[in-house]
């Protein structure tokens, strides 16, 4: 019989890895089409289209020309091959009922594969395969995300997006995590990975608008002093918001940072970019302004290219789904939610306290607050322990459910491992560039002016003042300390310690 290859072809590895690169090659291509079909970009294809199918097809073509090698130094040697392929002859019955049973069954075989494949990718992307497969691992943040803004926004969705490339890269800066997940190397807590984050425009801008912010919104907030009273406050402020298309509305305001007009550059010299001792602007009309930080010593020759970044969204929206509160401001809200009674003497200083202290598990945390929170009033207020003990075991309640959300002892996670850049309070923020510190070689500093961003129309005051002027007051601080707030930054007293 005449052969269409040469002899050295005809040997069980070559044609086994022409199989399989066959095979693989097939697969590669009908997921590619399926990919291209779909409505949506399915980030997760890219696992099984370009990174286990390919394998598979380099590993058939390794035993495609393995084959041919050792083959042809066999034939070299003279030793030549006593059984020919199998002949199939259709006319003997048997050979037929036997071939046509062997390919019914690959037929299947592929089918459901295909099928399995496809439900096993599926399930990739789904945010449970994100979330519980490492439960220990990931369940900080699985917990804050079901919690969070964009719960329902996929996992995959800003970790990855859409397009080869980015899913690659995420790919790629996501293998030591494998690693470390299987021989138990990972960090405690596991650290942001902003410096593998896709830009913003990406991610964030494929549902937000930044040319469409304007206008102002409003903000309340209600504070409670640690003292016997739980002295109570509040204030109400409109968030200057703005920054689109001038054609369109007001640019100017917070989002007056975003890349519509005004280009921001800036070097930061710490892992989670707090700080920020150069900073560029680049105006609408081309105008650039260098800012640098007058208290420290700095060269920008002396950082790597990659410290050097355009500032988008996530320069300040660093925390947009795993959100972990400060346990000041949760039992704050809890409070004026009525969920804990703030006529409880000394409530929010107790809460906070059984919030804060170091315990080794969950589990132990837990019972810690009741302890802590029972014992508190049995001792202090035991006239308070009987009359209003409901109230108390429902703060306890609500104590748990917030430790629940923010704290996990296993992973050493808590608010404190993960500073929030979208305000100024407990972590620098706006401070890392509105310090008063960052100025030009000829003087002009970056304004540190409170309404740049937002204006205070009403305040009660902690002395019983109510405040109220629609074009803006002076915040007044709940405690006095003895100096003008304005010169004060807020994270030097409220830093995660």
């Amino acid at each position: 019989m005449k052969r269409f290859f040469p002899q050295e072809v005809y040997n069980p590895f070559t044609i086994f890895g022409a199989g399989l690169s066959a095979l693989s090659f097939g697969m590669i291509l009908f997921l590619t089409i399926l990919e291209y079909l779909a409505p949506q970009p399915k980030p997760y294809m890219g696992i099984i289209t370009f990174i286990i199918l390919p394998g598979f097809l380099l590993i058939g073509v390794f035993f495609i020309f393995f084959g041919i090698i050792r083959e042809r130094t066999r034939l070299k040697k003279g030793i030549e091959r006593k059984h020919r392929l199998l002949i199939i002859n259709f006319n003997d019955p048997r050979q037929r009922r036997m071939v046509i049973s062997f390919s019914i069954g690959v037929i299947l075989l592929l089918f459901f594969s295909a099928f399995g494949s496809y439900k096993a990718y599926e399930f990739t992307e789904t945010d449970e395969f994100c979330g519980t497969l490492c439960h220990k691992v990931m369940n900080p943040e699985y917990t804050a995300y079901l919690s969070s803004p964009h719960s329902r926004v996929g996992c995959v969705t800003c970790h990855i997006g859409s397009g080869a490339t980015w899913f690659v890269r995420s790919k790629i800066s996501g293998s030591y995590q494998v690693y470390s997940v299987l021989f138990n190397k990972y960090s405690k807590p596991i650290p942001t990975p902003v410096e593998n984050l896709r830009p913003a425009s990406g991610t964030c801008e494929q549902c937000h608008s930044p040319e469409n912010f304007f206008s102002e919104v409003q903000y309340q907030a209600t504070y409670y002093l640690y003292d016997e009273a739980n002295t109570k406050s509040s204030i109400s402020m409109l968030l200057k918001i703005g920054g689109g298309n001038k054609e369109l509305g007001r640019a100017e305001g917070i989002h007056w940072h975003m890349n519509i007009a005004n280009k921001i550059e800036y070097i930061y010299t710490d892992s989670i970019r707090a700080e920020i001792p150069w900073v560029k602007l680049t105006a609408h009309d081309g105008t650039v302004k260098i800012y640098k930080d007058n208290t420290v010593k700095f060269d920008k020759d002396d950082y790597p290219p990659e410290n050097l970044r355009t500032m988008d969204c996530i320069d300040c929206h660093n925390r947009p789904s795993h959100i972990f509160n400060p346990a000041d401001k949760s039992v704050n809200l809890a409070m004026s939610l009525g969920r804990i009674d703030e006529k409880l003497p000394y409530i929010k200083s107790v809460a906070v306290d059984a919030l804060e202290s170091k315990y080794t598990t969950k589990e132990i945390g837990l019972d810690s607050i009741k302890i802590s929170v029972d014992d508190f009033y049995q001792s202090n207020y035991p006239d308070i322990y009987t009359s209003k003990n409901s109230a108390i075991e429902k703060a306890i309640n609500e104590i748990q459910k917030i430790y629940k959300r923010n704290y996990f002892p296993s992973m050493n996670v808590s608010w404190r491992g993960f500073p929030n850049h979208l305000s100024h309070l407990f972590d620098k923020g706006c401070f890392r560039c509105h310090d008063g510190n960052h100025e030009t070689d000829d003087g002009e500093k970056i304004k540190r002016n409170c309404n740049l961003c937002h204006t205070i129309i009403s305040q009660n005051t902690s002395d019983g003042r109510h405040l109220v002027s629609l074009s803006g007051i002076d915040f007044v601080h709940p405690e006095d300390l003895g100096m003008d707030v304005q010169d004060l930054i807020c994270v030097d007293c409220h830093a995660r310690k």
